[in-house]
């Protein structure tokens, strides 16, 4: 059985729980509560010694991390159907809008480097507001400059990508987080066409085994 290693609210698990839903690959989930450290206990540093999530145990006993590897491992071992396009060129812009979330804006604002900007420099609830909605806000008018280029229904054309994996998990957290998304029609309306399909839905924070519960 493919085991996810996850936690309910993590952008980069999101990303993964939509690509493996859309592959139609059956996994089971085991949580790691970020927020106790669970993700450090010894067990499952011996599998991931960056002790993050996610990570993607495979039925050869491989386990495989970074939420883009696992996408592209998802790719090559499930082609169909495909998150890339056909063409080099198309499939160079995608991983590219897709990189552009996963290494510029997301780890700016995980809770690693939230918790460190509080404990470890004292920084004010209202200044982290203002740092996340900073980076958030630089990426997020590059990438609808890409959509509004590229995109169709979805971020790149008219069928879901990589892109679109990494999109919405990042409209969730700007919208967790309250960053204005007014000047984003175009990534607005994408995110607002994937989360309608049952994949994306089945994969959002709210329905996962380990979310809160009011």
């Amino acid at each position: 059985m493919t085991r996810l290693h996850d936690y309910w609210r993590s952008g980069a698990s999101y990303r993964v729980r939509i690509a493996l839903n859309v592959k139609e690959v059956r996994y089971e989930q085991v949580p790691h509560d970020l927020r106790t450290g669970e993700q450090r206990r010894l067990d499952y540093a011996a599998a991931n010694p960056q002790k993050l999530v996610p990570a993607l145990q495979i039925d050869d006993g491989s386990t495989l991390t970074q939420s883009l590897a696992i996408l592209e491992w998802l790719e090559e071992r499930h082609p169909y159907p495909a998150l890339l396009p056909s063409t080099s060129v198309d499939r160079a812009i995608v991983r590219a809008m897709a990189g552009l979330i996963v290494s510029d804006i997301h780890p700016l604002n995980n809770l690693r480097v939230l918790d460190a900007l509080r404990g470890d420099l004292n920084v004010s609830d209202e200044q982290v507001g203002r740092w996340i909605a900073r980076w958030m806000t630089e990426g997020f008018e590059a990438l609808e400059a890409l959509v509004s280029h590229h995109g169709g229904a979805f971020a790149f054309g008219d069928t879901v990508t990589f892109a679109d994996c990494c999109i919405v998990p990042q409209l969730y957290s700007a919208e967790r987080f309250g960053v204005p998304l007014s000047a984003f029609p175009r990534l607005v309306a994408v995110g607002t066409a994937a989360r309608a399909l049952p994949s994306f839905d089945a994969a959002h924070p709210d329905r996962q085994p380990d979310a809160d519960r009011l």
